[in-house]
């Protein structure tokens, strides 16, 4: 037959039927409420061992009750950290639901646990964190992870509620009409009712958003209006005009709000002979021309309205960078060879370059002088300057008043020079073998 019906009169009952029944009528778990005692495992630094509370428990249909506290042994430490779990282990071909260890691997994660249907089935009660060289067991060595049995729901007035009831007792108190459940020291409704003194954080008073009311809502409004000398904002006027074609009119200086205090005259020239109190002779103060840029001159070059010193060839301008030397004056970047003398090969160690760190960093914020303080710039990309002084670059380095300051970014092509010649001498070397393997192979 594929229906089955029990338990009746004059029947054979199997214990998987009941086990079936049982696990319907309440879940695996605990028989405690949330944070009980019962199958509380522990440590107590008394040895490689760890204990097991009094409890009752139903594990897939089945009961267990200890009635005493119980001590587990704990395997010894491993040469890793290791995991173990304490558990109820129910094997119904033994009749019988144990407390027992599944030990973990050496450095693994928490254990699996063996749950059949029909067969064994381990419940857990607790996890034991088991530290490399350990002696004893800790109580902070072991963590809960026990399930505990719902409650039911029902029904009760406010005088013959549950006696000694677990949290989360949910029930209808016929007395109030409100669904309340048992908190774990008072019994609280499920959806009390909200009046203005329950609320928590509520403000004192409220700042009116931005309405009307009509004329007839206004009460103790006067029934007739002598107005006082008032003023109104212009964008409160209703038909204003849009534009307005002045009359013919004049203004004094002093009434003239906004005046400049100076005026910067238009473009104009004038002539030699109109100039009063001009010199007769000129002596040059000291000063000198060269190839470098003054800080006076900086904007003009850096917007392009001067040029350089030559053009080339073809009559386009040629374009310079600008380099501020450590007495504030400007100067070309040269790399003709008509500049240089005494020039010979630098070597550069490609493994100092590739120990360079790319970072990403903000700026520190900068308090001026007159106590406000601008935000640094956040998100910029570089190098840290000691970094790479201390990875043997210190070529990279920019120094002031003998302390590591900055870097020459603009040497980075240099410096990543040998490491691309290395990494081309390779390729070229890898192909040579794999030809020499190709040719082999044909």
């Amino acid at each position: 037959m594929t229906i089955t019906s029990y338990p009746f009169d004059e029947q054979p009952v199997s214990e998987g039927q009941f086990s079936y029944l049982f696990r319907e009528l309440q879940s695996t778990g605990v028989a405690d409420q949330v944070g009980g005692s019962s199958f509380n495992t522990y440590g107590d630094s008394s040895g490689m061992q760890v204990k097991v509370a009094p409890g009752f428990a139903l594990v897939r249909g089945h009961a267990v009750q200890s009635t005493g506290t119980e001590t587990i042994t704990i395997a010894a430490a491993s040469t890793s950290a290791r995991i173990d779990r304490v558990v109820l282990r129910l094997d119904p071909a033994a009749n019988s639901i144990v407390l027992a260890v599944v030990q973990g691997a050496p450095g693994g994660g928490v254990p699996a646990l063996t749950q059949t249907d029909t067969g064994v089935y381990e419940f857990p009660l607790a996890q034991v964190s088991v530290a490399v060289g350990a002696a004893t067991i800790s109580a902070s060595a072991v963590t809960s992870e026990r399930r505990f049995i719902g409650n039911t729901v029902g029904g009760w007035t406010s005088t013959t509620r549950p006696q000694s009831p677990r949290i989360g007792r949910l029930g209808l108190n016929t007395s109030t009409s409100t669904w309340e459940y048992w908190t774990g020291s008072a019994w609280s409704a499920l959806a009390p009712t909200v009046t203005w003194a329950s609320i928590s954080g509520r403000p004192n008073e409220f700042t009116p958003g931005s309405h009307t009311h009509d004329w007839g809502d206004v009460i103790n409004k006067p029934t007739a209006f002598n107005p006082s000398t008032h003023t109104h904002d212009w964008a409160q006027v209703t038909g204003r005009p849009a534009t307005y074609p002045p009359n013919s009119h004049g203004h004094d200086w002093d009434e003239i709000s906004g005046k400049p205090s100076t005026f910067a005259p238009a473009s104009h020239s004038h002539t030699w002979a109109s100039i009063t109190s001009k010199p007769d002779t000129f002596a040059p103060s000291s000063h000198s021309h060269s190839g470098y840029l003054t800080s006076g001159s900086t904007i003009a070059w850096a917007n392009g309205s001067k040029k350089p010193h030559a053009n080339s060839a073809s009559g386009s301008g040629t374009w310079y960078a600008v380099w501020v030397e450590g007495d504030g004056t400007f100067c070309r970047n040269t790399s003709s060879i008509k500049f240089k003398e005494n020039v010979r090969d630098f070597d550069v160690h490609a493994e100092d370059v590739l120990a360079l760190r790319p970072v990403v960093y903000d700026r520190k914020d900068q308090v001026k002088e007159d106590g406000s303080v601008k935000e640094g710039r956040k998100d910029e990309v570089g190098l840290i300057a000691e970094e790479v002084e201390a990875a043997g670059l210190s070529w990279l380095v920019n120094y002031l008043d003998g302390e590591v300051d900055g870097l020459r970014y603009d040497l980075l092509g240099v410096a990543l020079l040998p490491v691309v010649q290395r990494q081309a001498a390779q390729l070229a070397a890898m192909e040579t073998r794999l030809a020499a393997l190709e040719s082999k192979a044909a």
